[in-house]
């Protein structure tokens, strides 16, 4: 909003510079941006956040600045001379909705001369960014940025019956605005009708059917109060913004629309003659009681840290229009903490209601800087969240594996969702989304982690390994569901070329190794064909905990190539995604399950096995061939070496495979390992059909 330092000078008499005023201001919380000059003087730049509607005038400016400077604010006493006519004879106001309309009044001029305006209120109004018309609705626009409170003018002899009735639209009801255009109303938007029909859009806009031109002779002046939700609504459904829009959706103050009726009246008989009807029409159904708001001392040092002296409090609740009164009947011996101050509950400030907002008032005009910094004391030790120290020790393990920890928004792109959403899958669609390309919420968070590559891919960073814990949405039966998921993403260079040794892309034998290493937390995993479309179905697999039964983690493999190349990505990228919650319970699990084992005494035994197995059969199948033998002293089985081709014979592959035998309790003798080894070929040659491979 634009502030006139001019103008403030009028309603408190204060000598700093602008400069400094707006240094001022803005430690008080009116952030004020910049200082310019104009032929009405110099203007304040101010920003005014949604919950001070009151700064939204200038006179809600002067009294910010007032109780800064500690200087008596001016009251606004407006003086008319008025008719022995009474309004209220000739006019007759009628509210059908008074949950929409809280207060309407109105106020005749007859006889005025409109005409263009005089320099100074013309120059003003430019120096706020508001045109001129003329010298009457000029006034009502002023008097809007000087009390905060949005004003119209109708020209009374467009009115039919001289009735003014606030009601919902009709359906179908048409209405054409000052702005040239014709609406048609829904039924919840509130209208301002004579007898016969609309004539404005309350608290957005006035018709064209009864604005007020250089004919007009009689005019009835309205200042009302409208519900902000309403006129929010309202704005947005007819894409309609105006000066009184901005101001009624944030709240203004229901008590200032007669004083500022008054105002505009005493203007308009300066600027353009003409004789004020005695008294105002004021239909008030919703006037709320007065309230009290208790602030105690203790309070203040509660939530600032140090405490504030009584006179400071009362100064500065004093200047603000509190009127704070003691009400503490036992103070402390050195009138300290045991203060308690009963307050007023003001019309201007409706986002005060209770004591806590009270001590911001009091902090922000006291100085933030005069607090020191400190802790408030802990009235509870510190509490981890449910499976932290689980989460740490994946994290951990992610980040020993060269992985680099992102947060990603879960906001994402429609298009790009369902590129990789699983069948029978329904997204959480946003209502109001706030871009095109941010409309859902993720349905995986591979979704996210593509966009992740992509973007460092295009910012010249190649070699990535990227991790990300977070949350997947959808609706099932129309019931929001989140799911906790880790998601992995890697492209580029494993080992960059040096003199000792070559370099090496990453590939999906290192993204599933990865993930064994991370399995191993919990037991370890199962590994099994069959991933999504979008996944290569020659790099990529499903995998479980060992201890679920099989089933499903979650999913790991490359981006396959119509994908890649649909999101312009020119590196092969491996993705992988895991559901976290079962991760973590495995994680607790196997920790949990952890005893402590002497170190062997006796030696290992290591033995090869160079099987010949028909394509399709499986290393993880001949390792639990081999475990349901259950010999105990198998300590570990592992894949040595594969091949294809040769003397094996089309459909077949060698596979050589190495056991680790090993005995706690005496060294292991030919006899036993001879055993062992017959009964792990004859239990591969009847499960799955291998042989051992001739030397």
């Amino acid at each position: 909003m634009k502030v006139l330092y001019n103008s403030l000078k009028e309603f408190v008499d204060v000598k700093a510079a602008p400069a400094d005023l707006k240094a001022r201001l803005s430690l008080a919380g009116v952030a004020i941006d910049s200082v310019e000059e104009s032929a009405a003087g110099p203007v304040l730049d101010a920003e005014v956040t949604a919950n001070r509607p009151d700064c939204l005038g200038h006179y809600g400016i002067a009294r910010e600045v007032a109780a800064i400077y500690r200087l008596p604010l001016k009251p606004v006493q407006p003086k008319l001379k008025e008719s022995s006519e009474k309004a209220t004879d000739a006019l007759r106001v009628e509210i059908e909705t008074p949950e929409i309309c809280g207060r309407y009044t109105a106020r005749i001029l007859r006889g005025v001369k409109v005409q263009p305006s005089p320099d100074w209120l013309r120059q003003r109004l430019e120096a706020m960014g508001q045109k001129s018309i003329n010298n009457v609705v000029d006034v009502t626009n002023y008097v809007m940025f000087e009390l905060g409170q949005p004003m119209h003018a109708y020209d009374l002899d467009k009115l039919t019956e001289g009735r003014i009735i606030v009601r919902r639209a009709r359906a179908g009801e048409k209405l054409g605005t000052l702005d040239g255009v014709e609406r048609t109303l829904a039924k919840d938007v509130c209208v301002i009708a004579d007898a016969a029909r609309a004539v404005g859009i309350g608290g957005v806009m006035g018709g064209a059917d009864s604005e007020i031109g250089f004919s007009s002779r009689n005019i009835l002046l309205e200042a009302a109060w409208f519900d902000p939700i309403s006129i929010r609504r309202t704005a947005k459904a007819l894409a309609l913004r105006s000066e009184a829009s901005y101001r009624f959706e944030r709240g203004v103050d229901p008590e200032m629309a007669e004083l500022a009726s008054r105002r505009a009246a005493e203007l308009i008989q300066q600027v353009a003659g003409g004789e004020v009807l005695a008294g105002v029409v004021d239909v008030y159904p919703s006037r709320e009681p007065e309230k009290k708001i208790q602030l105690a001392r203790k309070e203040v040092l509660r939530v600032m840290g140090a405490d504030v002296p009584d006179r400071e409090v009362e100064d500065i609740l004093s200047a603000l229009g509190f009127h704070p009164t003691r009400v503490d009947a036992n103070r402390g011996s050195d009138g300290s903490l045991a203060a308690i101050w009963e307050c007023k509950q003001v019309s201007w400030r409706r986002d005060v209601t209770r004591g806590i907002d009270l001590v911001e008032e009091v902090a922000r005009h006291y100085g933030y800087d005069k607090f020191p910094a400190r802790l408030p004391p802990a009235k509870r030790p510190a509490l981890r969240l449910p499976h932290a120290e689980a989460t740490d020790r994946l994290v951990e393990r992610a980040i020993a594996l060269g992985y680099q920890e992102i947060v990603e928004i879960p906001i994402v792109d429609a298009q790009r969702d369902v590129l990789f959403r699983a069948e029978g899958y329904h997204p959480a669609v946003i209502g109001n989304p706030l871009a095109e390309d941010a409309s859902v919420m993720r349905s995986t968070g591979i979704v996210s982690m593509v966009r992740a590559i992509e973007w460092n891919l295009n910012h010249g960073n190649r070699d990535l390994r990227l991790f990300e814990i977070g949350k997947t949405y959808e609706l099932r039966d129309g019931v929001p569901v989140e799911t906790a998921v880790l998601t992995l993403g890697a492209t580029g260079m494993v080992l960059a070329k040096t003199i000792h040794e070559s370099a090496r892309e990453f590939s999906f034998a290192d993204l599933k190794g990865d993930l064994d290493r991370i399995g191993e937390l919990a037991g370890g995993l199962d590994w099994q064909p069959g991933v999504p479309a979008w996944m290569s179905s020659a790099r990529s697999a499903h995998f479980s905990l060992a201890k679920s039964a099989g089933q499903q983690l979650g999913i790991a493999g490359q981006l396959v190539r119509r994908i890649a190349e649909q999101l312009k990505l020119r590196q092969d990228v491996y993705l992988a995604e895991l559901k976290l919650d079962p991760m973590l319970l495995g994680i607790e699990s196997a920790r949990a399950a952890l005893r402590f084992v002497p170190w062997p005494r006796y030696p290992a035994v290591e033995r090869d096995f160079s099987l010949v197995l028909a394509d399709g059969v499986t290393f993880a199948q001949v390792e639990q061939t081999i475990r349901a033998l259950e010999i105990a002293e198998l300590q570990t089985i592992e894949p040595a070496d594969l091949f294809r081709g040769g003397q094996i014979p089309p459909g077949k592959y060698s596979l050589m495979i190495r056991a680790k035998f090993q005995s706690p309790q005496s060294t292991l003798t030919d006899a036993q390992l001879a055993e062992f080894t017959s009964r792990i070929v004859t239990a591969l040659e009847q499960k799955l059909g291998g042989t051992l491979r001739a030397s």
